[in-house]
């Protein structure tokens, strides 16, 4: 694992961004830039930047708002059920498979039983190679009650706007624990950023 410096420093006021340097984040959009068409799954609320600046490549988005029905899902622990109520908050499964999902900070804020079907049921609409990116609590002890908004900037940064200035405690997912929740992935490359926050890309 390796450090990257970056311009957030832990949960900023709300409603104000904070500069985050995500060095994997960056990688991806650089390799977009280079072409081929590609499908982009958005695990978090439609965010104008983020459309603007995919709209620049060959690529079809996604966007999911999984955070929208959370109340739904975090006390279930019947995998049928929890699989169901997952899938209803994904995009309708299409031919075209997906190449890259976007989670954000979403999960830290799902259970370990949520977590697994969700990234199951993402994992059926991938491919082979398939890449997921996310930003995961490591260092801190307290986070954001909800998750935060992340919006691209033109030159493949982030800003990171929190919705909520209550505090939760943070999971503190290691990578032993997302890999029994992730047991179809496998973990590429990780971060470790100065906000605290390990930044990971996984492959299907």
């Amino acid at each position: 694992m390796t450090s990257s410096e970056d311009g957030a420093h832990g949960p900023g006021k709300l409603g104000r961004p904070q500069p985050l340097n995500a060095p994997l984040f960056r990688s991806l959009m650089e390799r977009m830039q280079e072409g081929g068409r590609s499908v982009v799954l958005d695990l978090g609320p439609a965010q104008p930047q983020t459309i603007s600046l995919l709209s620049h490549f060959r690529c079809r988005l996604d966007i999911a708002d999984v955070g929208e029905g959370f109340d739904g899902i975090q006390d279930e622990t019947e995998p049928d059920i929890l699989g169901e109520k997952l899938e209803a908050l994904l995009p309708v499964r299409r031919e075209e498979p997906t190449d890259l999902v976007l989670c954000w900070d979403l999960l830290n804020y799902l259970t370990r039983p949520a977590l697994k079907v969700l990234m199951n049921c993402v994992a059926d609409r991938g491919h082979p190679g398939m890449l997921v990116h996310a930003l995961v609590a490591y260092s801190n002890t307290r986070m954001p009650a909800a998750p935060s908004r992340y919006a691209p900037t033109e030159d493949f940064g982030l800003l990171v706007t929190p919705v909520t200035a209550e505090q939760r405690e943070a999971p503190r997912y290691t990578p032993e624990d997302l890999n029994q929740c992730l047991p179809r992935y496998r973990r590429e490359r990780a971060m470790l950023l100065r906000n605290g926050m390990q930044e990971f890309l996984f492959r299907l």
